[in-house]
């Protein structure tokens, strides 16, 4: 099984496109007067689902897809950023960096999760 570095590629493309929509939600809820919280619940769900079908029609096009792996994963996916956050924080200082280096961990585990257990190639392209 040869690795597609042109699927990661796509992948991270997305990501970025992921993010600034997640993101872009976030403040303009908090812009529409929403408690940050509540924000952030509603983005990263909105989010959620948006990401979903931009990994689905650009980074893994042709594969089938599992919504409801997709939001296992990215529950996980959740839960994996906490633990890396923390053990990171354990020995680097400052939070930026360990959030950074969190991200650049957890989104290429990610990357692994979603490969392997929610996009499957479709039947008959093998």
């Amino acid at each position: 099984m040869q690795f597609n570095w042109r699927q990661l590629l796509r992948y991270y493309q997305a990501g970025v496109i992921n993010t600034l929509f997640g993101y872009g939600c976030y403040a303009a809820l908090l812009w529409l007067g929403l408690d940050m919280f509540i924000a952030q619940l509603i983005s990263h769900t909105v989010g959620t689902l948006f990401n979903y079908f931009t990994f689905s029609r650009y980074a893994f096009a042709g594969e089938a897809g599992s919504p409801l792996r997709f939001v296992a994963s990215y529950a996980g996916n959740y839960l994996l950023s906490l633990a890396v956050l923390w053990t990171l924080s354990q020995a680097i200082a400052s939070p930026y960096l360990a959030g950074l280096a969190a991200v650049v961990i957890v989104s290429a585990i990610n990357f692994l999760i979603l490969k392997r257990f929610v996009f499957r190639p479709a039947a008959g392209s093998r």
